[in-house]
């Protein structure tokens, strides 16, 4: 032991590598001091051998927190974070079990009725991700939900933009929001990898649009070849460098208001901004893309639908520009259609109506019902 006393507290002295390190034990008893004394060279050792300090004490808010400092974080953690701290925050992470997660999941469906088990199967999975991080930071010794069985999720209709409804979208939104639709609709790019482009990421002479920043590995630093109306869009407000979308000359980093508003002008059924995205992914499938091809434009790889032989499969450029082609082609013809369902006259039999009409439009394409006003 080297342990000494002064002023009646116990001081541990201990040597690493020709270091003395002294520290007080904080007490005058000579039987905790010692046992004080072995933790401390315990530690010290640990730390000489780079080994991981385990802190089962360690509550989960104080977990989280480091978790965030230490730049792991994403916006969309932080945003589940503040549905999990409040009920787990205080509690120790070691004890956090599945007992608790049953108990959270039902509290949140006691203050939301129309919650669904996606939403709360997506906080549940941070709540392991930060767990996990802590195991492999050394904090705790094994994460308590390894082994968590998430609720069964129903799929879910996604709705898909009609023609129609594109058009009357369009003509409600203001001139920023309209280019970004555009490049959401001919491009099936996530709204964060549309609202990081730049101007350097665009090549005209190729007509590509090259994909530096994306949410998935499978997105990253892929190409888009752009279609005829996105290109000749682009060139009306083009720049050498800088963001590509933006707000009086800065970037923009959220449409969500604009979004919401642009919509309840349309008159349109409500749509997530990212269900452009399902929109383009629908439309090549109707135009005849192949499913590999969507996947390789749309910079998205499913776990449950990749076969065994996807591995063995590239797609190059060639392919990629005869995919959008295809997507212009069937928009030519949907746009023929829609012109021509319009230019259907009214039978003789019908009342004529005044010319303030509103029409009641269909999402599904059906011929629309005109209303007088």
């Amino acid at each position: 032991m080297s342990l000494y006393k002064r002023n009646s507290v116990w001081w541990a002295s201990i040597f690493i590598d020709g270091v003395r390190h002294c520290e007080s034990t904080g007490t005058s008893n000579r039987r905790k001091a010692e046992q004080i004394e072995r933790k401390l060279r315990e530690g010290l050792n640990d730390a000489r051998h780079r080994l991981p300090h385990v802190n089962p004490e360690m509550t989960f808010g104080a977990l989280a927190a480091r978790f965030i400092a230490d730049g792991m974080s994403t916006p969309y953690s932080v945003d589940r974070l503040q549905h999990l701290l409040p009920f787990f925050s205080d509690l120790p992470a070691r004890d956090i079990n599945q007992s608790l997660t049953r108990k959270y999941r039902q509290e949140r469906y006691a203050h939301n009725k129309s919650l669904k088990p996606a939403t709360v199967n997506r906080d549940l999975s941070v709540l392991r991700r930060v767990l996990n991080w802590g195991v492999e930071e050394g904090i705790l010794s094994a994460n308590p939900l390894g082994r968590l069985r998430m609720e069964r999720e129903r799929r879910t209709k996604r709705p898909v933009m009609s023609l129609r409804e594109e058009r009357l979208l369009i003509a409600a939104a203001p001139e920023h929001l309209k280019r970004i639709i555009r490049c959401a609709l001919d491009t099936g790019m996530r709204r964060g990898e549309i609202l990081r482009e730049r101007w350097e990421d665009v090549d005209f002479d190729n007509r590509i649009l090259h994909v530096t920043h994306s949410k998935t590995p499978e997105g990253e630093a892929r190409d888009v070849p752009l279609t005829t109306a996105l290109y000749q869009l682009l060139l009306t407000f083009r720049r050498e460098r800088g963001p590509v979308f933006t707000y009086d000359g800065n970037a923009i980093k959220l449409v969500k208001t604009t979004w919401a508003s642009s919509l309840r002008r349309a008159g349109i059924r409500h749509f997530r901004f990212h269900d452009l995205r399902h929109t383009a992914n629908t439309r090549m499938m109707l135009a005849g893309v192949l499913q590999e091809v969507r996947r390789e434009l749309l910079g998205h790889t499913s776990r449950r639908s990749r076969d065994v032989n996807d591995r063995y499969v590239q797609i190059e450029l060639p392919e990629k520009r005869d995919a959008i082609h295809k997507l212009e082609i069937w928009l030519a013809s949907q746009e023929r259609s829609l012109q021509a369902e319009n230019a259907v006259p009214l039978p003789l039999s019908s009342p004529q109506p005044s010319t303030a009409t509103t029409e009641n439009l269909h999402h599904d394409g059906t011929q629309p019902q005109t209303t007088t006003l």
